[in-house]
């Protein structure tokens, strides 16, 4: 369970300018940060509770259901399973960061494709779907049935059409 608690500014925010980095430095949508309060407290926490990020959800907290999936220098990655310890040096896109000035083609591909029910796991499920395309430029159906995400409210075969629509505006977008 998590600690309703915020840790103190001093232990965590961001990286201060100058001086030596903290233990734990590294950056959240391309902006620096540091952590040195509890080692072990799980990214998803830190997101939500410190940075106020709140598009990452809380799911199941055993990495199994993927709401909280953030990529992880590109990679995706259960928020809920990774200690704070283990960030130093890497890069962490939540759906927030994911795209500054327009939709990425994944996110436009959903509102297009009209997938959200009621939307608790779709910031997971799009940042699963960012690294399966950034892996793989033609995911076949075997790599798109592979994606473990749950969804409650059963969207799977719109989110299939919204992966496919997204291959589309991706070669679009690279034209």
């Amino acid at each position: 369970m998590k600690n309703a608690e915020s840790p103190p500014p001093a232990e965590t925010g961001k990286r201060p300018a100058g001086g030596e980095d903290p233990a734990s430095a590294f950056q959240v949508n391309g902006e620096a940060f540091f952590h040195s309060g509890d080692p072990a407290m799980p990214l998803l926490w830190y997101l939500r509770d410190v940075l106020r990020l709140t598009g990452t959800k809380y799911g199941c907290d055993t990495g199994n259901c993927g709401t909280c999936t953030v990529l992880i220098d590109g990679k995706a990655r259960r928020a809920c399973q990774v200690p704070m310890a283990d960030l130093s040096g890497h890069a962490i896109t939540t759906i927030e960061g994911l795209e500054s000035n327009r939709l990425h083609p994944v996110q436009q591909a959903w509102i297009e494709q009209d997938v959200a029910q009621c939307g608790y796991c779709q910031s997971g499920q799009i940042m699963t779907v960012v690294d399966l395309l950034a892996r793989k430029r033609r995911p076949g159906k075997d790599d798109i049935a592979a994606i473990a995400n749950l969804c409650r409210c059963g969207t799977y075969p719109r989110i299939r059409s919204a992966i496919e629509r997204a291959l589309v505006l991706t070669r679009d977008s690279n034209k």
